[in-house]
């Protein structure tokens, strides 16, 4: 039919199924030969944030933003030096004042979530796929985290 709508909800996917690694060995690491260096990039985020069950990525105002649902986990600012990812609220000003050259909340309203922000030149790649997990874990039920990592 000509000028039919096509609804959010019919649309055919825009990128194919995607495998879920399951075991930590299979996530893909930076560099050709495996080493844990160099400065993490936004495909990095992207290849260990979309193998973890339910997540959805977006594109929100110039940002990177993966998300379950309605809730974001995981996100990288638009000059893509920032890795911000959820983590308790109850333990954000230990870690601030702890390594305030690496943490800081980029934003003062995001003081009231659960979340803060990592300069990306300072993690390496154990440490970023870290944060993502455990921002993830944070929102999606205990069930489906347990399955997925094996606990």
């Amino acid at each position: 039919m000509i000028g039919r709508r096509i609804s959010r909800r019919n649309r055919p996917p825009t990128e194919p199924a995607r495998a879920v690694l399951t075991n930590f060995l299979d996530w893909p690491t930076v560099g050709g030969d495996g080493q844990n260096r160099g400065v993490i990039t936004v495909p990095d985020v992207r290849a260990v944030a979309l193998a973890l069950p339910r997540t959805e990525e977006h594109l929100i105002r110039d940002q990177v933003k993966f998300r379950v649902g309605r809730i974001v986990y995981a996100a990288i600012s638009p000059d893509e030096t920032i890795l911000g990812f959820g983590f308790p609220r109850e333990e954000r000003a230990a870690l601030l004042g702890a390594e305030p050259d690496r943490f800081l909340l980029h934003r003062a309203s995001d003081a009231r979530y659960n979340w803060i922000d990592v300069r990306m030149s300072t993690i390496g790649v154990d440490e970023m796929r870290e944060f993502v997990i455990e921002g993830w874990r944070m929102c999606v039920p205990k069930r489906v985290a347990a399955a997925h990592l094996g606990r």
